[in-house]
């Protein structure tokens, strides 16, 4: 049976050379496979590295090379190692991909504040292209009536007029009268809201043109618009419905407005990059704060629809719009503060502009 020993003696040379090509193969990889396993660790305590957004990639080459050990039957210790990473691997994504409340509660607290305090200039300069025309066209109605109402025309008038020109309990009355109930109201609130809000950022694909367009004119109009309700009508029925909503309505337009600059300056400003690809990673950087502004803007139709039209005491409307300004204030200054800034990977603002 001289076949049986020669069968024998070819098995263990067939093993001893791929024990060699095992240790080989082992040998050229494992610094990846040491940097994968150091950002499986920083996922793990919830860390952030450098390294995270490659993971997946990183998970698909130890996935390649766990099944190219298996097919030329490396080392027990080599399969089992590159195993036993693949598993842990497949329970971080797998909980990644489970995890979206955790990741809503955290773009909340941490990412969407942190974001706006390092765009601090895009910020400002949002705030400017709105509130300055709306100052100015608020204080012209001293100077001479005829600027605001050039801006809202006729149809404006009258409609401040009708809603405005009574005490409370008449607006309710007539806001009720023409969109039934508070629903309707929070709907008809929503969808001028996004519209607006794609408008500004959308804008940015003119090089900000577009969005610098639409926050001065929205800082015109809503401007002439209370503008001539304070000179005309009764201020107190108009400061009392607009309060409540106000700071998410109108800094959650600013914010968007940044969104769309910052998409702008990838347009303006590429620096070594090509255009497209320039545009490309400045709209990834704008995201977060379309996300935020979004969010801001469609809160800002539910309190309109469900609160601001409610004939409550005056001082109670009030407090509770001066309560959210401060809120804000607070939010956009503090929030995410012990954590790592959202814009850290990112190019910021104050670099592109300074």
């Amino acid at each position: 049976m001289w076949w049986i020993g020669e069968a024998a003696l070819l098995l263990g040379r067939s093993n001893m050379s791929s024990g060699n090509f095992g240790n080989n193969f082992e040998k050229k990889n494992a610094p990846r496979w040491c940097e994968t396993d150091v950002v499986m660790t920083a996922l793990e305590k919830k860390h952030d590295s450098a390294q995270v957004k490659n993971f997946p990639k990183m998970f698909r080459q130890l996935c390649a090379d766990l099944a190219l050990a298996n097919h030329r039957m490396y080392e027990t210790r080599v399969v089992n190692r590159l195993n036993d990473a693949v598993i842990r691997g497949y329970k971080l994504l797998y909980r990644g991909r489970r995890s979206g409340l955790e990741s809503i509660v955290r773009f909340a607290v941490q990412t969407f504040p942190q974001t706006i305090r390092k765009e601090w200039r895009l910020f400002w300069l949002s705030n400017a292209f709105f509130w300055l025309p709306f100052f100015a066209m608020f204080v012209s109605v001293w100077a001479d009536v005829a600027w605001v109402q050039s801006v809202i025309g006729q149809d404006g008038m009258s409609s401040m007029e009708q809603m405005y020109d009574g005490d409370s309990q008449s607006q309710v009355l007539h806001l009720r009268s023409e969109f039934g109930s508070n629903f309707m109201m929070f709907a008809h609130y929503i969808q001028n809201n996004v519209g607006i809000d794609f408008q500004l950022f959308a804008g940015g694909v003119l090089a900000g043109l577009g969005t610098i367009f639409f926050l001065v004119a929205n800082g015109v109009m809503i401007g002439a618009a209370a503008g001539y309700v304070q000179y005309a009508c009764n201020p107190t029925s108009f400061w009392t419905f607009v309060s409540g909503h106000s700071s998410f309505e109108l800094l959650g337009m600013c914010v968007v407005g940044m969104a769309g600059l910052r998409m702008g300056l990838g347009i303006l400003k590429p620096g070594r990059l090509p255009r497209a690809r320039a545009l490309r990673e400045s709209t990834a950087k704008a995201l977060p704060l379309l996300y935020g502004g979004a969010v801001m803007t469609a809160l800002a139709a539910v309190v309109e629809g469900f609160w601001s039209a409610q004939d409550l005491p005056h001082n109670l409307k009030y407090g509770v719009g001066i309560f959210f300004w401060v809120l804000h204030a607070v939010y956009f200054l503090y929030a995410g503060r012990s954590g790592r800034s959202h814009g850290d990977r990112h190019q910021s603002s104050e670099e592109v502009l300074g």
